[in-house]
């Protein structure tokens, strides 16, 4: 299976197992409720599908590299224990409680969430010493002395033998008492998460064209080779830096991430041309609706991988403001929760008019504080993601700003206080119309670009198709369009199906062999 299919697989495997009856039990015993062994190779996302599992179901996550551990850590430190049996005295050995299992209940106290997932990698590649407790613990869910808390689930994840020389390989009798997914690599499921996750579009468009390079391992007379899907995605965030600060972007650079010679020369050779493209066909005028004639003509008579790479650049562009307008609508959808929270806090109590009675400012610190707080346990829960610590962050600094805003204005009174926050509020939400009504006006902008440059006014051609393909399978231009609308993709995509339909039709007709039938 793919990776996408397996972090199906392993989400539903984690609910399932967290679904209760009608008294409260586990419909799964917690016995028998098998670890998840999720084996494949290095580097294709197995750590990255776990942080998106915990943030989906909102379950904290505890992670651990089991090739950091000794027995020590793993298991507890020994302690001389004093015992009385039937007025016998006893020195007995004890352990303190493991690294690993304390982690869960600082977890469970810090967050205050009681289930989650406990996800432990290179699990078949612990040190001598640990692996007969590493098996114990895979079948009966104990470190030491010291079980697994109910709720927890346990999901491990390895490498096969071959990517890894440490690599231990389980009897039948451990491998018995887990649920196993072999995972591969596969392009298809990475481009969906890359895209969504924005990788530059220098790799996208690069992987588009020379797929066999997305993860690539081999031995050389030069040592082992290997390109993977970790390996782009770093790539990219160091790109994306490079490109911030105006810094050249070279083999040498490639080369730290990407340990392929071969691959390496002909992207580092793509990314010039790429940023030659970039340059040449000024993207930001094509946007803006003012592009040149000279720059449809060329488009039109570019080779395949040139408008590739163009309507990468395209789609890159209007993805990442798109992106950001759904960010932002996100924000002030959370933010109104908080401000319609100050409203009822205002309503409740005469702010500020009696001795006793709590302030505006007082009010917003809480809700700051609040958020702080929610923010926090979600992080401490490993179910924070950076999208939403973006969103808590501008909504303390709007709330922070409301509260900078009331002692200039001297607005301890409820009614005076609110209405400063709805001004300070609608005054965004106009900023967020406008900067949609643009990016709206930009797609647009595009999907005319499309016609006239490659399909000739239809909707017939690769390059349409690959346009309302990516708009459609991305999440915030899916909403986007949805919330906002775009007469051109509704357009195309309808006539897209269309064809589509037509297509699948005469294969039909052509599958019923009427001419054989009535002879």
């Amino acid at each position: 299976m793919n990776i996408r299919q397996a972090k199906n697989d392993i989400e539903n495997t984690v609910r399932l197992y967290l679904k209760k009856d009608e008294l409260g039990e586990y419909k799964i015993p917690v016995v028998r409720q098998r670890p998840v062994f999720l084996l494949g190779a290095p580097g294709i996302g197995k750590t990255a599908i776990m942080e998106q599992i915990a943030q989906e179901l909102g379950i904290g996550l505890v992670s651990y590299s089991m090739t950091h551990h000794t027995r020590q850590s793993a298991l507890g430190l020994p302690f001389i224990s004093h015992r009385e049996y039937e007025g016998m005295k006893f020195d007995v050995s004890e352990y303190t409680m493991s690294e690993i299992i304390a982690s869960i209940y600082e977890v469970m106290e810090k967050s205050g969430m009681k289930e989650g997932i406990l996800f432990l990698d290179e699990i078949n590649c612990v040190s001598e010493t640990l692996a007969p407790s590493m098996l114990q613990f895979l079948q009966y869910k104990v470190f030491g002395r010291h079980r697994v808390p109910e709720g927890w689930i346990i999901v491990t994840a390895g490498n096969p033998p071959e990517y890894n020389k440490s690599v231990r390989e389980f009897d039948v009798v451990t491998m018995d008492r887990l649920k196993v997914l072999e995972v591969e690599a596969d392009y298809k499921a990475w481009r969906e998460y890359a895209r969504q996750k924005g990788l530059h579009p220098a790799i996208l468009n690069f992987l588009e064209l020379k797929k066999e390079y997305f993860y690539k391992i081999e031995t050389t007379v030069n040592g082992r080779s290997y390109v993977t899907a970790r390996g782009w995605e770093d790539l990219s965030d160091i790109l994306s830096l490079y490109e911030e600060e105006g810094l050249k972007g070279d083999e040498a650079l490639v080369g730290q991430y990407i340990r392929n010679e071969r691959v390496v020369k002909e992207f580092t050779a793509y990314y010039d041309l790429f940023n030659k493209y970039k340059k040449e066909y000024q993207t930001e005028e094509i946007l803006a609706g003012t592009a040149q004639e000279q720059t449809f003509e060329r488009a039109r008579i570019a080779p395949f991988d040139e408008r590739l790479s163009l309507l990468g650049m395209l789609t890159d562009k209007i993805i990442s403001e798109i992106r950001e307008d759904m960010e932002t609508s996100d924000y002030l959808v959370e933010l109104l929760k908080s401000l319609k929270a100050f409203k009822a806090a205002v309503e409740k109590d005469t702010v500020g008019e009696e001795e006793g009675r709590m302030t505006a400012s007082r009010m917003l610190e809480n809700l700051m504080q609040g958020r702080r707080k929610q923010m926090e346990a979600a992080r401490m829960g490993g179910s924070l993601s950076e999208r939403e610590k973006r969103r808590g962050r501008r909504i303390l600094r709007f709330l922070e700003e409301g509260k900078r805003q009331l002692v200039l204005e001297g607005a301890s009174q409820g009614d005076k206080a609110f209405a400063l926050l709805k001004g300070m509020f609608e005054e965004k939400a106009g900023e967020l119309k406008e900067a949609t009504k643009r990016t709206g006006m930009r797609l647009e902008n595009l999907f005319g670009f499309v016609e006239n440059a490659f399909v000739e006014g239809t909707a017939s051609g690769n390059e349409m198709l690959i346009l309302v393909t990516e708009l459609t399978v991305n999440n915030d231009s899916a909403r986007f369009i949805s919330q906002f609308g775009s007469p051109a993709y509704e357009r195309h995509n309808r006539e897209l199906m269309l064809s589509e339909r037509q297509n699948g039709l005469q294969e039909e007709i052509a599958g019923l062999d009427l001419e054989g039938s009535l002879s």
